[in-house]
Order: C-alpha cells, then sequence, then structure tokens
C-alpha cells in the first residue's frame, strides 16, 4: 500500500518527489560519513549545506538534465545509452562534482571558496568514472524517466558519503576512502598531518 502511494506520487509529483527524495538521500550521505568517522557529536550545520547544495542544485540539476537526455537521445538502444553515458560523465559529472565543492564551501562562508575544488575535483571525477558509468547504464536501461533522478539519488547516498569525507578529510581517490571505511581513525590521523605538513611547506614557500 505505502510503495503503490510513493509510485503514484513519484507520477503525479515527478519534480517534487524526484527532488527531495534526491536532497534527502544527498544529506543522508552526510550523515552516514559522519558516523563511520566516529565523531564525538554530528555536525548538523554540515548536513544542512549538504541537503541545500543537494535539493537547490543537484537534484533539479539531474531532473532536468536526464530529460533533456531522453528527448534529444530517445530510447534504450546500446547507441543511444552510449551517448547519454558519455554526455553524462563528460559534462555533468564534472559540474555536479564542481558545484558540491564550491557550493558547500560558499556556505560555509571559507574565504576561498575553490581551495577543496582545485585541490580535490580531478581526483574526485576519476573516481566517479569508477562508479557512475556502471550505475547510469542500469538507470537509462532499467528505470522509467520519471523514476531516473529518483534512482539517481540512491546512488548518490553512497556518493554523498565519499564526497563529504573527500572535502573533509580525504583527497577524492578511492584508495583513501577505502581505508577510511577499514579504519577510520587512523586514516583520518594521517591524512590530518598530511595537511598539516602541506601548510608548513606553504608557508615555507610564502616566506
Amino acid at each position: 500500500m505505502r510503495r503503490a502511494v510513493l509510485k503514484e506520487a513519484a507520477k503525479r509529483f515527478p519534480w517534487l518527489a524526484n527532488v527531495t527524495l534526491y536532497g534527502c538521500l544527498f544529506a543522508g550521505g552526510d550523515l552516514v560519513h559522519q558516523l563511520v568517522a566516529q565523531r564525538e557529536s554530528l555536525d548538523w550545520r554540515h548536513t544542512r549545506n549538504v541537503a541545500i547544495v543537494g535539493i537547490s542544485f543537484h537534484g533539479n540539476f539531474n531532473y532536468f538534465w536526464l530529460r533533456a537526455l531522453e528527448r534529444r537521445f530517445p530510447g534504450k538502444s546500446a547507441g543511444m545509452v552510449f551517448r547519454k553515458l558519455l554526455l553524462d560523465q563528460g559534462f555533468a559529472s564534472p559540474v555536479a562534482t564542481s558545484v558540491f565543492y564550491t557550493g558547500v564551501s560558499f556556505l560555509e562562508g571559507k574565504e576561498d571558496v575553490f581551495e577543496d575544488w582545485r585541490e580535490k575535483f580531478f581526483n574526485t571525477w576519476k573516481t566517479g568514472l569508477l562508479y557512475w558509468p556502471f550505475m547510469q547504464l542500469l538507470n537509462f536501461v532499467l528505470m522509467p524517466l520519471h523514476l531516473r533522478t529518483a534512482f539517481m539519488g540512491g546512488c548518490a547516498f553512497l556518493w554523498a558519503s565519499f564526497l563529504c569525507f573527500s572535502r573533509q578529510s580525504g583527497d577524492g581517490t578511492a584508495a583513501v576512502a577505502l581505508a577510511f571505511v577499514m579504519d577510520p581513525r587512523k586514516t583520518l590521523e594521517e591524512m590530518r598531518e598530511a595537511r598539516q605538513e602541506r601548510r608548513r611547506q606553504k608557508l615555507q614557500k610564502d616566506n
């Protein structure tokens, strides 16, 4: 009964249902990251910022982007799906990653909102190529258009955990993220020491 109601809501109000679900799952990914990091208290402000970026941009962008792709390359033939994947990873993925890093930094009031983007964008995009093409292949082949943004939100739950870790502690690589999952405290300590060393080298270079 509940599943039928949700399915009907997605059909009748596709934009609202897809964007809301996407933003909630995106914010949930940040909470998972914080729980795995075993912090003494949850940073609800950071989760709020992630949710704002997820709902205001990512959910809306993906909703209209997926529809534009389907209008331009309709159907599920191999050629059409390949074109969708190519454009999605070559254009949409870099845009979404860039907006996440700069958007959350802006909401936090950082002086240099491009700092995280400069340091971690390329690694993050390369890591995404190991994950998103396979998720989007399933999305384009199996999911009806009105549920594709919601499906992406489900995939983004895990991806948002990775993004939040990369922005706050990691470097955008899958290897460091995997090490974090295996031993969070040791990895965070190593990344903290690495950041401090980079700051010392930067100060020495500036002086």
